[in-house]
């Protein structure tokens, strides 16, 4: 038996996608190209188009397909280096093509990420590229009704809107507690900042790391909702010294921290590795070249922004990944920071 029509007396394409179990945009695409869904969804699909009677409004779909040239990248910082190599690669992979970027900045906001969504939405672009994974109920409504290519970057999930290109920070940040004791040091300090859910994720990983090795302890954990600067890793280390003098390495959110942190070791007389190991996150420049260097976690972060930009223009002409979701991975870049203990 056939559904009742909303009391408008038309049936909307989110409802058809609900009685199919697919998102808002797979629905849309099984009338724009079917055969860039499973043969699966395009039954569910197109059973639930019958049951509901639902008819594609041909006038409007003409008036929406003219579209924009414009790519929107939502990013959470202009000021961040990570997100400096993700935007190079995305404007060196997009600039021999037909399509420019549109840039915003959410500020680490969610509001202002919903409020910037919702502007994309109306100005139709040809396709979006967006930080992470962990929208709100709004932004991810927002994303899933865009009805155009969708790359969430930065991480990888089991959700995608619709494309995904990244690595498990979560796996990053236990590979690097893993290296750290494999060492032979034990209080392994952790000091983060800011705390957004890729940082936490980070957190997560070295938690359950240390609790894998019966090692973990809050008071090894000193963390702040402020932003990174290499300042405040000497800050931070400061107050877990101070908490837990045994402390024999450090793993950082990131490299400013890390940093902040080998000055800090240097003006105490704290012996880097003899003493302390420190260990950091994303490798930038500066850590190789760092006395003595310092050992990180490698992001792929400028390949991120390349594979980004080139599937979604690939998939606003048609030729959509077979795979949407793309694991870029990491690297444990060992450096002097995190050797053996000397005898």
């Amino acid at each position: 038996m056939a559904r009742k029509p909303t009391k408008s007396g038309k049936i909307r394409l989110t409802e058809v996608a609900k009685l199919a179990g697919v998102s808002p945009i797979t629905a849309s695409r099984f009338f724009r190209n079917p055969d860039a869904l499973s043969l699966a969804k395009r039954e569910r699909v197109d059973s639930a188009v019958k049951e509901l009677g639902y008819v594609p409004n041909l006038a409007a779909r003409a008036l929406a397909s003219h579209r924009t040239e414009v790519i929107g990248v939502v990013i959470p910082s202009l000021t961040n280096s990570v997100f400096a190599d993700v935007l190079r690669g995305i404007y060196d992979s997009s600039e021999q093509s037909r399509y420019s970027i549109q840039l915003t900045n959410t500020r680490y906001s969610i509001l202002q990420e919903e409020k910037m969504l919702r502007l994309f939405r109306a100005q139709k672009p040809a396709g979006l590229i967006v930080t992470g994974i962990n929208q709100t109920a709004e932004s991810r409504a927002i994303l899933e009704t865009m009805d155009c290519p969708v790359a969430q970057i930065m991480e990888i999930g089991d959700s995608p809107v619709d494309m995904m290109i990244g690595f498990s920070h979560y796996d990053a940040g236990f590979a690097a507690i893993s290296h750290i004791l494999e060492q032979g040091r034990r209080r392994i300090g952790f000091l983060g900042a800011r705390m957004d859910p890729r940082v936490q994720r980070r957190f997560d990983g070295y938690r359950d790391a240390m609790k894998a090795a019966s090692l973990f302890d809050p008071n090894l954990v000193v963390t702040t909702t402020v932003p990174t600067t290499v300042t405040l890793g000497g800050t931070l280390f400061a107050d877990l010294i101070a908490k837990t003098p045994d402390i024999d390495a450090v793993f950082c959110v990131n490299d400013d921290l890390a940093l902040g942190v080998l000055f800090e070791c240097q003006r105490r007389q704290i012996s880097v590795p003899g003493e302390m190991a420190i260990v950091g996150f994303n490798d930038l420049e500066f850590m190789a070249s760092a006395v003595p260097s310092l050992t990180s976690v490698r992001t792929n972060r400028y390949e991120m922004g390349r594979h980004a930009i080139t599937m979604v223009i690939d998939a606003i002409e048609g030729r959509r990944p077979r795979e949407p979701v793309l694991d870029l991975g990491f690297q444990l870049m060992i450096r002097e920071s995190s050797t053996p203990q000397t005898v």
